[in-house]
């Protein structure tokens, strides 16, 4: 990547550091008048309430942004959320199962389906046509941390941390894929990383503090989802200060508008980038850049897939990839009755069982229709207790029951816009591919101890399955297989025959 292009996506990503800011400049007074008449219009004029007491960089701040928003959406939105509109609760929707032509297993496809595959999307790796986005915007609060959950350390003999762990594995598939395609040139798979605001700057700072991990800056994209007001109960923008409106961050389904406002998707073009894998970063096993999900979502031809992991139990809470009226979607738990739950198929497995673990392919040529639907998108309502300021006293409130709204979209809304004739499921076994890291140490379920026992039992399991004999003191034992010596169990025939006490790390090829 040429470095002007590269400088000019960073200063438009606000990532370059090194500049002192300008000082704060008062926004002309025709352009704020025009501002304030359009909010006026709209019946949200209140956040103007106390403008004209700020100094210059509060006004600033304000202005810019109140000008994010258009006051005559956020009226739309907010009626739409507090007075829904009225649906046939007469009328079931149908729910089936995906078809089979939509789907495939990991866990019973033939080995060669897998090889080739595997293989073809290697080779879209070696051609630089595969990218990857992260989402990255929570912070670890459950897990007893401020900083972003990406920088969360597990407990594994290595110290890495989740950012660390994922970095590592997509440049060890960018070294399969050199080896395996024969290329002179090292490929690259840039890494287009999704923070919100309270984890961008120290999202950054983590990168910065630790080379990147290995990987090349200009192919560590930062960027940051978008957020919404906060909305009263009677429909109204909520404000924080005198100088700021209360935002939330727009859920996870911000990533599409983010990736237009932020230019990756730009950035995507140039590069000539046409398969795309997203996740979330709590996911300690994620194959990032996985070659055989990109290589089984390029044979299928789709614009989506998804990742799947068989259901555990029928009263597991998770929600499902289902086909909902023709269309794939996702239904929650909450949505399908007992009946449903526990039917069974022809094979005695649950008829209903592909838990969504949000995890999917994109084809860039379906991102390059963001504009075409996605205003279409759904919101779902949050009620909370929202700390805001009475404009009409100017004092700070902490409500004590909900007073408001929050807006969030999520990334799998999007699935009933296709046909099933572009979309595609693959189900992965869950052992090898899910842990998500949720809560708090000592929670017994989701948390850093089933995380670290997820990822040690793995790199156990392949080194067993490569004939080394693995000695352990005691069930919590196993073995630490770094990224960069194996991407997904591969390469580990050299310590055939030898014998490695658990717990143990295998940081790097010792022969």
């Amino acid at each position: 990547m040429a470095t002007g292009m590269v400088n000019n996506l960073l200063e438009k990503l606000n990532l370059s550091s090194g500049e002192k800011k300008a000082p704060a400049q008062e926004p002309p007074t025709d352009e704020v008048n025009a501002l304030r008449e359009k909010y006026q219009k709209a019946g949200q004029d209140h956040v103007f309430k106390f403008y004209d007491e700020l100094d210059t960089e509060g006004k600033a701040k304000l202005y810019d942004q109140l000008s994010t928003f258009d006051p005559d959406r956020i009226n739309i939105l907010a009626d739409k959320a507090l007075h829904p509109p009225k649906t046939d609760d007469d009328k079931q929707p149908s729910i089936e199962p995906l078809p089979a032509e939509a789907s495939a297993s990991l866990l019973e496809a033939r080995k060669g389906d897998v090889d080739e595959w595997y293989t073809s999307g290697l080779a879209l790796v070696a051609d630089n046509k595969v990218g990857v986005v992260l989402m990255a915007g929570g912070q670890g609060t459950r897990l007893g941390s401020s900083d972003p959950k990406g920088c969360f350390d597990i407990g594994l003999p290595s110290k890495k941390s989740l950012f660390q762990m994922q970095a590592e594995r997509i440049y060890k598939v960018q070294q399969l894929a050199q080896k395996q395609m024969g290329k002179e040139t090292s490929c690259t798979v840039p890494w287009y990383v999704m923070t919100s605001g309270p984890t961008r700057g120290p999202t950054e700072q983590f990168f910065k503090d630790n080379n990147y991990f290995g990987l090349s800056p200009e192919n560590v994209i930062i960027f940051e989802q978008g957020v919404l007001p906060c909305i009263s109960n009677e429909g109204k923008i909520l404000m924080e200060s005198k100088g700021k409106i209360a935002v939330a961050p727009d859920g996870n389904g911000g990533i599409y508008q983010a990736l237009i406002a932020s230019e990756v998707r730009s950035d995507m073009r140039k590069r000539g980038i046409e398969h795309i894998h997203a996740y979330c970063v709590d996911n300690c096993l994620v194959k990032v850049a996985d070659p055989v999900f990109i290589g089984f979502s390029a044979f299928k031809d789709v614009d989506i897939a998804t990742k799947v992991v068989r259901k555990r139990a029928a009263n597991e809470s998770v929600g499902l990839i289902v086909q909902k009226d023709g269309k794939p979607d996702v239904v929650e738990y909450s949505e399908i009755d007992k009946e449903m739950a526990e039917a069974k198929d022809t094979q005695n497995r649950l008829k209903f069982r592909a838990a969504n673990i949000v995890n999917h392919y994109y084809s860039f040529r379906f991102l390059d229709t963001i504009e075409e639907w996605m205003h279409d998108l759904p919101h779902h309502v949050a009620k909370k207790k929202i700390p805001y300021l009475d404009t009409e006293t100017g004092e700070s409130k902490k409500p004590e029951k909900p007073n408001g709204i929050k807006l969030e979209q999520f990334v799998f809304d999007v699935f009933p816009f296709l046909s099933m004739e572009k979309f595609a499921c693959m189900e992965v076994e869950r052992k090898e591919e899910f842990s998500p890291l949720k809560n708090a140490r000592g929670t017994g379920e989701d948390d850093p101890a089933t995380s670290k026992k997820d990822v040690m039992s793995q790199g156990a399991r392949w080194l067993s399955a490569a004939g080394v004999t693995v000695v352990s003191q005691n069930d919590d034992s196993g073995v630490e297989v770094s990224p960069l010596v194996s991407y997904g169990g591969e390469g580990l025939e050299y310590l055939k025959g030898r014998e490695i006490k658990a717990p143990a790390v295998i940081e790097k090829r010792d022969s």
